[in-house]
């Protein structure tokens, strides 16, 4: 995939911004707006999305660290805002950056503070805020992009590991996994009591059959499928199913102790959000 003429588009962008040492979201908006980049989405592939825009991503975050003046470094800060903002993929991509990528960052947001530009400072908060940044430790170049999509995989996997076990905590089903469904249906008890029904159910015929014509309710003594057994056997298949689902997911059963923390229920709770668009904070050259 060859994406030096986005690349291309990218750094023709931050220099039309910063030939006029410009410092502000807006002037980049209308920079932005009169050279209709967000149709650089138009060209994208049909595979590999999370590389494309990593390298878009990974571009612009290049221009924001090692710009050779503020307002270049300004130019790439922007860019990947919009870049962001304007992506029309659902769900977004976030923006992958380095520990070494965000100390630069905080460092331009002390340098922009210093020089009065105080929505730089805004923006940042609002994109933390909005979660839209996935943090790594492997720094951008052409020679790692292989081991930044690994690490990439590796942090999704890992947040589909929270999420599948914060779903388990706040849920009922922690309690029906684990639980040994033959200990909470007494299979013993139920055994001996079908078979001590069975037995006075067959009696009870027995000694009618001898006062009276019993033909139509013999049927009745004759059912071999007691109720204990069945239970015992639903009982067997639901450990086979258990076990079955513990070597397909990874999920380990529980310990002594945690069983005992299991018998407990837990409570979900939704996280609250907070809209504030960007728009609305004030900029002050």
């Amino acid at each position: 995939m060859d994406l030096s003429p986005f690349k291309q588009d990218i750094d023709e962008l931050i220099d039309e911004f910063s030939q006029g040492e410009s410092t502000t979201l807006t002037e980049m908006k209308r920079v932005w707006l009169s050279r209709k980049f967000s149709f650089i989405f138009e060209a994208s592939p049909s595979s590999n999305l999370g590389f494309f825009m990593q390298s878009l991503y990974g571009h612009s975050i290049g221009h924001m660290v090692n710009g050779a003046s503020l307002s270049q470094r300004l130019g790439g800060l922007y860019c990947l805002y919009c870049l962001y903002e304007t992506q029309p993929f659902k769900p977004r991509y976030l923006i992958y950056i380095s520990l070494g990528e965000l100390t630069k960052l905080r460092e331009l947001v002390v340098d922009a503070k210093e020089k009065g530009i105080r929505v730089v400072c805004a923006l940042v908060n609002w994109m933390l805020v909005k979660n839209m940044f996935l943090l790594g430790a492997v720094e951008f170049n052409e020679g790692s992009v292989k081991e930044r999509i690994n690490e990439l995989t590796d942090l999704q996997n890992a947040r589909v590991g929270v999420a599948y076990k914060k779903l388990l905590e706040n849920t009922r089903i922690e309690h029906f996994l684990h639980m040994d469904l033959g200990a909470e249906s007494d299979v013993e008890m139920l055994k001996k009591m079908s078979t001590d029904y069975a037995k006075a159910k067959e009696l009870a015929i027995k000694e009618a059959s001898e006062v009276v014509d019993v033909e139509n309710v013999k049927h009745l003594s004759e059912n071999k499928n007691l109720i204990g057994d069945v239970v015992e056997k639903i009982a067997q298949e639901w450990i086979i199913q258990k076990q079955a689902f513990y070597e397909k997911t990874g999920f380990k059963p529980p310990s002594a102790q945690e069983n005992q923390e299991l018998e407990r229920d837990t409570l979900g709770m939704e996280p609250a959000t907070n809209h504030l668009p960007i728009e609305q904070k004030k900029e002050n050259d």
